[in-house]
């Protein structure tokens, strides 16, 4: 960006804003700052393209796994098969990211996941019914993914000033959040009208407008000469000793698998649906608990406005992870399915509060040559934390009753994050 944009931009945020912060309105509503800053938008734009196309794939494997077998072990079988490459490449993705240019390798991922996305259309058209290949397919598109996902996230402090993290964050966690509920639902009201095999086009089209965005970003190269092998084995566990090394983002790791291993509970939500909320209908009840929490984290991004400049960053994260926690236990406790629906929409806002700072920390605490990596990891505990969640609350709701297991968790999450905060200082400190 030349220096007359700059200032043009800076004039427009001071009438806007005023000296003293933005006016009215604005004051709470989201924080659209870094959009006003071209090379930024074009990555947002991509996002949104494919926050929406990325879950009509989604929604269209498991379906046609399941039309395939009948079986829905094989469609749990299908998302582990994609779980496995999605942290391998994440890795070392993050590690590529931090030793090349990444928009080029953001150029090579999309156009890869497009080309996956063809090859899902190409099976689906051709009537191959075979769950081989999707899985096979369903693997390499999350290697792609994997390797896309560091360098995009990474990117982002090249493109805003270290102020505009938080909103960009916001940003571009809504857009996601918002993806989540309108792919899923744009889905299904296309698959009686055009079927399956389309639904892979339309993704695959809609990415070679995300490919085109990204071409039009500017080049992203190292701004340190790389070491030797930190594109490799070397460079992953480099970024491993990194955070290891550094109390603010392993704290900030550890708050996310606190949260989302002890707290997350959707996978009680069809005992809870099927039980404690069956006299409202149990597919109304189930379906309003899935939607709940990410509609309150869209509901937090449109009004991130309320929180995004705040610079205490380590308190926004104990804060928003405590109060998921409360949340979340509340929810355990209700025995109204609106109540419940309300507790799990507050968790929603806490769990996006939680995203944007804790991406903010990522994105400013580390330097330069270490974000991708420091993505990378972050890609894989976002991934896997709600996955072992499952888990852990299975087992715990089989053994204890849902209620009880929701409940104990949420309290759990409560008190580990408090005393993470009292023993170790660095999160709580941490500001911008």
């Amino acid at each position: 960006m030349d220096t007359s944009e700059s200032s043009t931009e800076s004039r427009a945020d001071d009438t806007e804003t005023g000296a003293s912060g933005p006016r009215g309105w604005r004051r709470w509503a989201m924080d659209t700052r870094p959009l006003r800053r071209p090379a930024y938008r074009r990555l947002w734009v991509s996002t949104v393209v494919t926050a929406v196309g990325s879950q009509l794939t989604a929604v269209a494997v498991p379906k046609q796994i399941y039309d395939i077998t009948g079986s829905s072990a094989w469609v749990g079988a299908a998302s582990l098969a994609g779980l496995l490459p999605l942290i391998v490449f994440a890795l070392w993705g993050g590690a590529i990211a931090d030793s090349m240019d990444r928009r080029k390798l953001l150029l090579i991922t999309n156009s890869g996941i497009a080309v996956t996305s063809v090859l899902f259309w190409v099976q689906a058209f051709a009537g191959l019914e075979s769950v081989w290949t999707l899985m096979l397919l369903l693997a390499l598109q999350q290697a792609f993914w994997g390797l896309n996902a560091p360098a995009r996230s990474a990117s982002i402090a090249r493109l805003v000033p270290a102020d505009e993290l938080p909103a960009a964050n916001a940003l571009g966690s809504t857009v996601m959040q918002t993806g989540q509920i309108a792919g899923p639902l744009l889905a299904g009201a296309l698959i009686p009208v055009i079927g399956l095999a389309e639904l892979y086009l339309i993704d695959a089209l809609a990415l070679c407008v995300t490919v085109w965005a990204v071409y039009r970003l500017p080049a992203l190269p190292p701004l340190t000469a790389a070491k030797a092998g930190s594109a490799g084995l070397r460079g992953v566990l480099e970024g491993f000793r990194y955070i290891s090394g550094h109390a603010v983002l392993l704290l900030s790791f550890l708050a996310d698998i606190v949260a989302m291993v002890l707290g997350m509970p959707r996978a009680l939500f069809p005992q809870l649906a099927a039980e404690t909320y069956a006299p409202y209908g149990e597919g109304f009840a189930l379906g309003l608990l899935f939607a709940a929490i990410p509609l309150g984290a869209v509901l937090g991004g449109l009004f991130s406005g309320t929180f995004s400049r705040a610079r205490r960053h380590g308190w926004m994260v104990i804060g928003s992870v405590v109060v998921w926690g409360l949340t979340v236990a509340g929810f355990g406790l209700s025995g109204s399915l609106w109540i419940a629906v309300a507790f799990l929409a507050l968790a929603g806002v806490a769990d996006m509060v939680s995203m944007v700072f804790r991406g903010a920390i990522l994105l400013s605490a580390a330097t330069d040559e270490m974000r991708g990596r420091m993505q990378g990891v972050f890609t894989v505990v976002v991934a896997g934390g709600p996955r072992l969640a499952d888990v852990l609350h299975g087992t715990a709701g089989t053994a204890f009753g849902p209620r009880t297991a929701v409940t104990g968790g949420g309290i759990l999450v409560v008190v580990l994050m408090l005393a993470l905060a009292v023993v170790m200082p660095a999160l709580r400190r941490y500001r911008v």
